[in-house]
């Protein structure tokens, strides 16, 4: 399966319910905060979005965009100190999960919502079996005997497509590749067939061709367990990929919400344009990649006004001169930038 589309291919597969009412998972206004140096710094301002039953959704943008800190959120991971939540809601089936105490979260955490983290091998543990990794899940939520968490960890082990799982699930991390221990990861998180998982830059340092197992990998345990994902990442053809829709985050804030289709085809930010435009594409031969000038800017040291301005080429005076908001450009569909209406941005490969 490639990971890069050209234009006329940049849609990507629809979602395969139509969404619910209610969402499975919405996250309002959230805003954390992380001590510095000088002083308290917002890092996440204001994030809004829902994720639906089944449904794939995408959390981009580059690092340092409040990505990661926007998912450990959810599961109430971020550390505190350094961090503090200073605002906003996390819901989940109804469930205000800022609300609950220490206890109730440790009961979510693994069971109803999973995490996948950016790297296998810091976060297996190297003193222990992936067996009794996965065991361990199991035993805690699900409780039962160690002999019937070891049969579970061997199902899903087998369920991530790990090779003679019978006897894999005796292995320690080291003894797998990292395709393996990416999988292994997967198979962690899922053993309580949770409602939600959070893939944290789930093909990040794999080759091509593992990238494409994982994101395979990915489809068909939504299609089979009925899972929704929220998939953290800077790869835009991994959201090209597998997501349904897209939410598109630059230096704490949500710039960009769309389905996945119509945003790759037509954004409605210039920094989702500049996004697209990095995208390798195949059989082009057109110079150098295409970049962003520039850097994020520090959580200390936010430009007034629209937070890119300083690195956007549509720059005009009232893009400085105050706060701006995110707003619903058509039903579905919100971008935060002054000059939504005006501007004509190109999409992936135009």
């Amino acid at each position: 399966m490639s990971l890069h589309r050209s234009a006329n291919h940049a849609a990507v597969a629809q979602p395969v319910t139509e969404r619910p009412a209610a969402p499975l998972l919405h996250v309002d206004g959230l805003c954390v905060d992380f001590a510095t140096d000088h002083g308290w710094a917002n890092v996440v301002r204001d994030v809004s979005f829902t994720v639906a039953e089944r449904e794939i959704v995408g959390l981009v943008g580059e690092s340092g965009s409040g990505k990661t800190v926007t998912g450990l959120s959810v599961l109430g991971l971020v550390p505190s100190p350094p961090g503090r939540r200073s605002g906003g809601r996390i819901l989940f089936q109804g469930r205000d999960l800022t609300a609950l105490p220490e206890r109730a979260m440790r009961d979510i955490r693994g069971n109803e919502i999973s995490m996948i983290f950016q790297e296998p091998m810091t976060s297996l543990n190297p003193a222990f079996t992936v067996g009794d990794q996965i065991a361990e899940t199991v035993r805690r939520h699900r409780g039962g005997g160690r002999r019937g968490a070891t049969a579970r960890a061997v199902e899903m082990l087998d369920l991530v497509g790990i090779p003679n799982a019978a006897r894999r699930v005796h292995a320690y991390p080291h003894e797998f590749s990292g395709g393996m221990r990416q999988r292994a990861m997967i198979a962690v998180a899922l053993a309580c067939d949770p409602e939600v998982l959070i893939a944290d830059e789930p093909t990040t340092a794999l080759d091509v061709t593992i990238q494409a197992q994982i994101l395979e990998l990915l489809l068909s345990l939504r299609d089979r367990i009925g899972m929704a994902v929220l998939l953290v990442t800077h790869d835009l053809g991994v959201v090209a990929e597998v997501c349904d829709r897209v939410v598109v985050m630059y230096a704490g804030q949500v710039v960009e919400c769309a389905a996945a289709g119509p945003l790759f085809e037509a954004p409605r930010m210039p920094y989702t344009e500049g996004l697209l435009a990095a995208m390798p594409q195949l059989g082009s031969r057109e110079g150098r990649l295409a970049s962003i000038p520039g850097r994020t800017p520090e959580p200390w040291n936010m430009p007034v006004g629209c937070r890119f301005h300083p690195r956007c080429p549509y720059t005009e005076p009232k893009c400085t001169e105050g706060e701006v908001p995110l707003l619903a450009v058509t039903p579905g569909r919100d971008s935060r930038c002054v000059r939504t209406g005006e501007l004509e941005l190109r999409g992936a490969g135009s």
